[in-house]
């Protein structure tokens, strides 16, 4: 399978404005998609060293293969005793066809990861 453009582009950024080593940028572990009715909720595990209000995963988006945005969950207060973390968001539209979706996430203090974890969706 092809990767898609997208992902190439944030292959090479990663490599020139990848954080420091032990700056502790937001990671998905694990995304689980669950049809209901006409779209689709994403149930989305990350783990992020949350220090407080200062810094912590803020949010992640779901990227459809083009690196179109098809929703945003926003994080509205740190998980520093919750690690890792699970937040679904429903109303997820793919477009027809898609095989899979991908979910970046967010951190208050580093912006956006450059990772993106791919998340098949059974037919």
């Amino acid at each position: 399978m092809s990767r898609p453009p997208f992902l190439a582009a944030f292959a090479a950024l990663s490599l020139a404005l990848a954080p420091p080593a032990g700056a502790g940028a937001p990671e998905v572990v694990d995304a689980e998609p669950e049809k209901t009715g006409m779209g689709w909720r994403v149930h989305v595990t990350i783990a992020h060293p949350d220090t407080g209000w200062d810094h912590y995963a803020d949010g992640w988006e779901v990227l459809d293969a083009e690196g179109n945005r098809l929703g945003f969950r926003e994080l509205l207060h740190p998980h520093v005793d919750e690690q890792p973390f699970t937040r679904s968001l429903g109303n997820v539209m793919p477009p027809d066809g898609a095989e899979a979706v991908f979910v970046r996430p967010r951190c208050s203090r580093d912006g956006w990861s450059d990772a993106v974890f791919r998340v098949p969706l059974p037919r």
